[in-house]
């Protein structure tokens, strides 16, 4: 059985072929013979997420400048579950810092939204400026389940991302995150074939779009789970938007698709959620993620403020 690969064909589709194992960590799935390895893989997994949810944020000194023993544990919790929480001081420059200090983990940043600016950084707020009215992220509204940059072209697929909060909000404003291994497990010990499905070169499609500026965002079609193009690591790709979407019309997609969102919204019990407060953030190698509403019964514009930085390549070492 070949190892599944990474590919380009028809200049807008990320394939993966075939789709019969998939080694990495130590166990080779859809293989009787490596049983044993994915329980013990399992188990690892499922014992590092039950971890995470009471580990408490890392430490910084400064966000800009974390100390070996800082940046040790962040890497160490974004490999066991792809996500580490942290704070720091808040400085005077905080982008300028944000840049610091993903620099420390070897990220290079992959951020070429239009409301970036140089420094690669979006602020998430809301606003009413003609770039971003009526896109979500900018809104008070609750932003359903997804992993960034799952519209991308599959030359520019988000690996890892950070969320810092700048200015929390007044009510509510809440981000949730799980793991994707977490996802692959229930979906794998509810039927393997579920997994089998969204790996599936054309699981998952994404429509052109015509951006603010006349630029068109041409259709993407990928699977959900994919290797990291650079390590070989589980990555994801998804959202549970039922808009400006298209799912591999067959029974097994339409059934796991189903399976997958009930999870997430029931939800799952190793679900981290946190309200992050100034001076707090996210680092992670694109795990799933969501946001409640917040301030919806604020008149005024919100204060409520977090940078996003995205990034081609995952967190070093982890």
């Amino acid at each position: 059985m070949g190892a599944i690969m990474l590919r380009m064909h028809n200049g807008n589709r990320l394939g993966v072929g075939p789709i019969n194992t998939l080694e990495h960590n130590g166990f080779s799935w859809n293989n009787p013979k490596t049983y044993g390895f994915y329980q013990d893989w399992r188990a690892a997994k499922l014992k590092a997420a039950e971890s995470a949810k009471t580990a408490g944020f890392v430490e910084l000194s400064d966000l800009a400048n974390p100390t070996d023993s800082e940046k040790s544990e962040i890497i160490s919790r974004c490999r066991a579950t792809n996500l580490a929480v942290y704070q720091a001081p808040q400085g005077d420059d905080l982008r300028k810092d944000l840049r610091a200090f993903t620099g420390a983990f070897g990220l290079r940043i992959a951020e070429r939204h239009r409301s970036a600016g140089e420094e690669g950084i979006v602020a998430l707020t809301e606003s009413d400026a003609p770039s971003q009215r009526g896109y979500i992220p900018y809104t008070k509204r609750k932003i359903g389940w997804h992993t960034d940059g799952y519209y991308n072209a599959p030359g520019e697929l988000i690996s890892a991302m950070v969320l810092h909060c700048a200015h929390p909000a007044e009510e509510g404003g809440h981000n949730q995150a799980l793991d994707p291994a977490i996802a692959f497990i229930r979906l794998w010990d509810e039927n393997p074939d579920y997994v089998r499905a969204l790996m599936h070169d054309q699981a998952m499609s994404i429509p052109e779009n015509k951006e603010p500026d006349g630029s068109v965002r041409p259709v993407s079609v990928g699977p959900v789970f994919y290797p990291d193009p650079e390590t070989g690591a589980m990555q994801m790709r998804y959202t549970a938007r039922t808009r400006s979407i298209e799912w591999r019309d067959d029974v097994l997609t339409r059934e796991a698709v189903a399976f997958l969102q009930a999870t997430l919204e029931t939800p799952d019990p190793l679900t981290i959620s946190v309200k992050f407060k100034s001076g707090q953030g996210v680092l992670t190698n694109n795990a799933l993620h969501d946001r409640t509403g917040f301030d919806a019964d604020t008149a005024q514009k919100s204060k409520r403020v977090m940078y996003r930085v995205r990034f081609t390549n995952r967190v070093k070492g982890s």
